[in-house]
């Protein structure tokens, strides 16, 4: 064995490597089949937002974020997030 040499360093980045480049293909190709939920919980749009949950609680008692209430579970709807997002961006100065 050389000196300095992992074998298993190696086959590690390779399989990282070879896994990034299907991929990739699959994305590009449009084979990559991926199903995203459109209601999120509120641990869920948090995360979507980069927010914490205690400030999206906090959007959806103040009105400024619509929800989904199924008896007394609340979700998120991805559209009205990413609505939110538009509505709130910043032009460059």
């Amino acid at each position: 064995m050389l000196k300095g040499f992992d074998i298993d360093e190696l086959l590690t980045n390779l399989a990282k490597r070879v896994a990034a480049e299907v991929r990739a293909e699959m994305e590009q190709s449009g084979s990559a089949m991926v199903i995203r939920p459109r209601l999120l919980t509120v641990e869920q749009g948090a995360v979507y937002l980069g927010r914490t949950k205690e400030a999206v609680q906090h959007m959806l008692s103040a009105g400024k974020i619509p929800r989904v209430q199924s008896d007394r579970r609340i979700f998120l709807d991805t559209r009205d997030l990413d609505r939110w997002i538009e509505d709130h961006k910043q032009p460059m100065v």
